[in-house]
Order: C-alpha cells, then sequence, then structure tokens
C-alpha cells in the first residue's frame, strides 16, 4: 500500500481516539524512523518513551524470532524458562524488591499497585502529585492531575488527592493513618519535564515509613537508562515499596511490571491476573532487551549524551526559550508561548518531538542517538526556536 492507501484506510476505521498525523511510518533503525516514500527522521521521541534501545535492535529481533518458534504464549500459573529468567534479572535490578508481577503496559503496572497498595494496608486513600500523569484506566486516571484526561470519566475512584509537587509540608499534611499509598513521578514527563528534589523524594520516604503507607514509584517513563541511571530512584537515594515500569522494558514489545518490596503484604492466589502478563514472547524480548542495556552501558551514555545535549539547548540565545531542564536523555524545553507550531516545524525538518503541556517541548531521543544526530537535532532547534510563531 502506499501511503495514501494506508492513511485512507486508517482515516475510515480509527476509533477516533487519536489525533493523527499525516507522516505514515513503516520502518525504524537505530534513532531513525522511514516514511512510505522512504524519507528519513530523527526520532526524538522514541514512542513516546519505548524505544530506548532503539529501532528494530537485531538482539531483540533474534529472541523474539526464536520465541516465536519455540512458545508464544502460557499463563503464569504455569511456571517457563524465559519468565523465570526475566524474574530474576529484573529483581536484581533494585536491592530490596525482590518480586514481580507483570502485566503488559503502564497503566496496568499502576493499577496493579494500587490494587497491592490497598489489600497490603487495608487502607483506601492514594495520594498523588500536581501535575502528575499515571495512565487512563480508570485508577491510573484518578492519580492522574491534568482535568483534560479526566474530564467526561467521573465519578473515578474515591479517595485519590493531589498535593503540590516537591512541596514536603504539602505531603506531611495529606499522609494521614488512612492512607494506603503515595504515587511519585521522581521525574515529571507528561506533566513538564520536572525533576523532583532529591530532598523531597526522601521525605517521602520517611513520611510512608512513619505513617505506614506505602511508597509507589512510577519509573514507566524514566526506567532502563532513560535518566543516565538504569532507575531514576537511583540518583535520589532510595528504595519504594512497589516499582511501576514498562514503555522500553521489552525493547519495544508491550510489557509492563511492578517489583515488590517487603512491606507490600497479602498477594494471595487470584488476588490479580493478567492473561498475557509474563508470557514467553515478551519475557523473551526483554530479556535480550536487559541484556542489550547493560551490554551497551545505556545508562552511561545516557547520561553523557544528555549532559552534552543540555549544554548546547542552554546556549541557544533565543528570547522564545524559558527554561531547559532534564535528567539524562529525558529533556524539555519550555517555551514562552504554545510549541504546537514549533513541534510541527521541527517535523518539517524531519525531527519528531513531543509536547509535554501546552509549553514544553519534550525531547525522549533513543539512547543509542549519535552525537552526529544530536548536533544535527541542536543545529535544528536553534534556527526553528527563534522564530516567532503566531499562535491563537
Amino acid at each position: 500500500m502506499n501511503a495514501n492507501e494506508i492513511l485512507e484506510i486508517e482515516n475510515k476505521h480509527t476509533s477516533g481516539t487519536y489525533a493523527k498525523q499525516s507522516l505514515v511510518i513503516v520502518r525504524g533503525q537505530g534513532a531513525s524512523l522511514f516514511d512510505a516514500d522512504g524519507k528519513e527522521y530523527l526520532d526524538c521521541s522514541s514512542g513516546h518513551g519505548v524505544a530506548n534501545l532503539g529501532h528494530a535492535h537485531p538482539k531483540v529481533a533474534e529472541a523474539l524470532y526464536k520465541q516465536a518458534n519455540t512458545l508464544i504464549t502460557l499463563f503464569e500459573s504455569f511456571p517457563n524458562d524465559q519468565r523465570a529468567t526475566l524474574m530474576k534479572k529484573i529483581t536484581a535490578l533494585v536491592p530490596g524488591l525482590e518480586r514481580v508481577f507483570l502485566c503488559n503496559s503502564g497503566t496496568e503496572s499502576v493499577e496493579a499497585a494500587f490494587k497491592f497498595s490497598r489489600i497490603s494496608t487495608g487502607r483506601k486513600n492514594i495520594v498523588a502529585a500536581m501535575r502528575a500523569f499515571h495512565g487512563r484506566t480508570y485508577g491510573s486516571l484518578s492519580a492522574t492531575y491534568n482535568k483534560k484526561y479526566r474530564e467526561g470519566f467521573e465519578p473515578l475512584v474515591p479517595g485519590f488527592s493531589h498535593v503540590a509537587y516537591n512541596n514536603i509540608e504539602a505531603l506531611e499534611k495529606a499522609v494521614n493513618e488512612e492512607t494506603a499509598a503515595v504515587i511519585l513521578e521522581v521525574v515529571q514527563g507528561e506533566g513538564g519535564v520536572y525533576p523532583a528534589n532529591v530532598a523531597y523524594v526522601q521525605a517521602a520516604r520517611r513520611i510512608c515509613d512513619e505513617r505506614g503507607a506505602l511508597l509507589i514509584v512510577d519509573e514507566i517513563q524514566t526506567g532502563f537508562g532513560r535518566t543516565g541511571k538504569f532507575f531514576a530512584i537511583e540518583h535520589f537515594g532510595i528504595t519504594p515499596d512497589l516499582l511501576c515500569c514498562a514503555k522500553s522494558l521489552a525493547g519495544g514489545v508491550p510489557m509492563g511490571a511492578v517489583l515488590i518490596g517487603k512491606n507490600v503484604k497479602n498477594l494471595t492466589p487470584g488476588v490479580h491476573g493478567s492473561t498475557f502478563g509474563g508470557n514467553p514472547l515478551s519475557c523473551a524480548a526483554a530479556n535480550a532487551a536487559l541484556d542489550v542495556i547493560q551490554e551497551e552501558d545505556l545508562a552511561g551514555q545516557a547520561e553523557a549524551k544528555g549532559k552534552y545535549l543540555m549544554e548546547k539547548l542552554k546556549a541557544i540565545q533565543s528570547p522564545n526559550i524559558r527554561e531547559v531542564r532534564g535528567l539524562g536523555l529525558m529533556v524539555g524545553i519550555e517555551m514562552k508561548q504554545k510549541v504546537v507550531p514549533y513541534i510541527k516545524a521541527l517535523q518539517e525538518a524531519n525531527i519528531i518531538a513531543l509536547n509535554a503541556g501546552m509549553t514544553v517541548i519534550r525531547l525522549l531521543p533513543p539512547l543509542v542517538i549519535t552525537y552526529e544526530q544530536l548536533d544535527h537535532l541542536v543545529d535544528a532547534l536553534t534556527e526553528i526556536l527563534s522564530t516567532d510563531f503566531v499562535t491563537e
């Protein structure tokens, strides 16, 4: 099919829940995407943070091929070699979190963490942060702050509240003997690429310990090397009770997980489950992806390349830039006006980027992006960000 045929079919049959681009992508390699006409684009979105390893990594592709010819699906009631290998690998990454629940997506991992918190503590309330984004299913949506995601779906799950991010005093007041858990992103992604203060995250750990609540950290976007560490919590010196991850876990194959600490109790058979969770195909992909992240030191690459990119971006002389912030290769450029025209201009320059709210350009390139590609990105941004776009 050519590009027009693909567009026509998708526009006819799509649910309507996505704002469709006119760009038809059919192939990826490393940090590049290619459209139906063979035109190359620099991918600085990574599929909303999924493609940390880049596109079509050969080791992930090989693992998928081999496993697809062996065993694709198996419910977790039956032990499996690929699943056992993955469980051992992923729990070894965070000392103190020795169990794992496997699922299929980020929002599923958050939902599981909420259920585990309530069954573990016997409490009902969940405290989240303002600007937080944790997913779109009902529990995770209830913890998500932005009203544009929530409107039209009320009533949401009761027992959720939001307090100011990076505000220890507000958290102290919000957490009490009825709080089952506090959930935080240590770098808010959709909320504008805001890193947390170390003191704030450590205070959250202390407050939860003092009041018998569990601490959930959402690393769905920050995990697997994105911020310059395997998990972003390594920057903050804490271990949560529950760590939610997904996105790049399986190298682009749908997969989610919740790492579980010793304070989480009452997880007995039937409390929760997932038909496809921990299937051998996804586990094989995840095993290969975790190996690649370590063998290629993608966290180290993200740290070095992130510093390089941030220095270059901060050197751009443009009156339209309010602030450049981020951690590793998770970077936000806050503008003084709406960013949709800038993102469109980047796409016209063959660069794909994301927004984070109305005024922040979010850059989430694959961790395998080259320095030459980073220079190309900075050159394009230098020109585009100096342009005054008329916005409504």
